[in-house]
């Protein structure tokens, strides 16, 4: 069975930007995140991204760019004798009516196909709301960090319609995140 892991991009995993990330150089790791991604590599999980880029869509910056900060954030794994087995992007605006934008479930549609499985219960971690929602579709499990926008997207969880994102799993990073999903599979092991 294939352990997969679904991550957003800004404000998880890099620093966020509310006028976007547009160059490799503004790409920036947030502290222990590419470590968290290597430990998570190095336990046998599939880690993939689910991120919406709408910047492209809105003329801030081009595919090339895009490449290029996902070649830095590659590297960087490299270094850390880590790799991502995919990058699914939304390169479409709000207003576009795609179904690939979070919170629509295209991007996850995508994952399931590609990697040929249910994702049913695999983690999603995001630091906002449209991160989660676009995987009750898959009944996979929400995981907020504070990272980001994700201290004020948990204000907002105990409101929520979907009991799934009222009940999702809160912690202050990445790192923290990935301590909990190594944790409970050691347990899952001595069951």
């Amino acid at each position: 069975m294939t352990k997969l892991v679904i991550l957003d991009r800004d404000g998880v995993i890099n620093e966020d930007s509310d006028s976007y990330v547009k160059t490799a150089d503004e790409w920036v790791p947030l502290a222990g995140s590419i470590e968290a991604i290597a430990r998570l590599y190095k336990a046998g999980y599939t880690v993939v991204v689910a991120t919406n880029q709408s910047g492209i869509g809105r003329g801030l910056f081009d595919l090339d760019e895009l490449e290029a900060m996902h070649a830095k954030l590659s590297d960087l794994l490299l270094e850390a004798g880590a790799e991502l087995s995919g990058i699914f992007y939304c390169p479409h605006t709000p207003d576009d009516g795609c179904n690939c934008r979070k919170p629509a479930p295209g991007l996850l549609d995508a994952i399931a196909e590609e990697f040929n499985l249910s994702l049913a219960g695999v983690p999603i971690v995001g630091d906002s709301l449209r991160d989660l929602q676009a995987g009750l579709p898959h009944q996979c499990t929400p995981i907020l960090v504070r990272t980001g926008k994700g201290a004020t997207t948990e204000a907002k969880l105990p409101e929520q319609d979907q009991l799934a994102l009222r009940q999702a799993l809160v912690f202050d990073d990445l790192s923290q995140a990935v301590d909990y999903l190594l944790t409970a599979q050691k347990t899952e092991k001595l069951q």
